[in-house]
Parts: structure tokens; C-alpha cells; sequence
């Protein structure tokens, strides 16, 4: 549990301690746009009401609300699958970047009501319209590593 209790911390420090130096420190409240390595690396700021890729965005206040629910619904989940059957280290520390992650943009939905996005990254020709976190790269990582590495299910037949 250490190792998942450690993943959550550092996925949620890092998204929020981002979220400070490029909102405040480099000034993007003020200017919008910082071009940093264009286009790969764009900070565009964005408030995301809703989902992935705005998916439900503009939806009534209960919305924000729910998502918040379902933030803390899922990290309580992970904790107990982590408790009762992830077994393998980078298996917890999956979960803790879910965690970390989801709590991350859940506090963001309380204190201003509203997902804090600043990353735009495109390349090749293809222009990426969307802006993300590092909480939403840690929900994304961590996702992943838990389809790749949690433990397959006993079958007790």
C-alpha cells in the first residue's frame, strides 16, 4: 500500500504544483497562449467542465457535482482492489497514479468548478484542438498499466 499511497501523492502533487508555476509563475492567467516548443508543446489554458475532450461540458451544476462523486467512487475502488488483490508493485503504483490523477482534477472541480488544462501537443501535421493535465496523463498511465499489469483473476472452477 506504500507504493500506491506514494504513486497518489506525486500524481497529485505534480498536477497541482504544475498547474501553479504555469498558471501563476510563467503568467498563463494573463496571456492564454504560451508557445514553449510549437506545436509539440503549446500551454493553452482551458477550463474543462466536463469529461474527456469536453464530453458533457456546459451540462448543469449537478454535473460537477457527479463527476466529483465518481472521482472519489473510482479512488475508493482502487484502494480496496489494491487491498484485496494487486499484488504486483507496478500494479499499485498504477492505481496511486488513477488516484492521484482523478483527486487531482476532482479538487479542481471543487475549489473553481472546473478542470484546469494547460497541455496542447501536436505534431505531423495534425493539429491537436484539445488541451490536457498531468493529473489526466497519470489517470491515463496508470489505466493502462493496470490493464497490462494487475493480476489476472483465479478462476476457481
Amino acid at each position: 500500500m506504500r507504493l500506491l499511497t506514494f504513486s497518489a501523492i506525486l500524481w497529485f502533487l505534480a498536477d497541482q504544483i504544475s498547474k501553479l508555476a504555469v498558471l501563476h509563475w510563467a503568467g498563463l492567467l494573463e496571456r492564454g497562449v504560451i508557445e514553449v516548443f510549437p506545436p509539440l508543446l503549446v500551454f493553452r489554458l482551458g477550463y474543462n467542465t466536463g469529461i474527456n475532450f469536453g464530453l458533457f461540458s456546459g451540462g448543469p451544476e449537478v454535473t460537477r457535482w457527479v463527476l466529483v462523486a465518481i472521482a472519489l467512487a473510482i479512488s475508493a475502488w482502487l484502494i480496496w482492489w489494491a487491498r484485496t488483490g494487486l499484488t504486483r508493485p507496478i500494479a499499485l503504483i498504477s492505481a496511486g497514479a488513477v488516484i492521484g490523477g482523478a483527486l487531482a482534477n476532482a479538487l479542481d472541480r471543487v475549489l473553481i468548478g472546473a478542470v484546469v488544462d494547460f497541455l496542447n501537443m501536436s505534431c505531423c501535421g495534425i493539429v491537436n484542438p484539445f488541451a490536457f493535465n498531468v493529473a489526466d496523463i497519470g489517470i491515463v498511465a496508470g489505466a493502462l498499466g493496470l490493464l497490462i499489469f494487475a493480476d489476472a483473476p483465479k478462476n476457481e472452477s
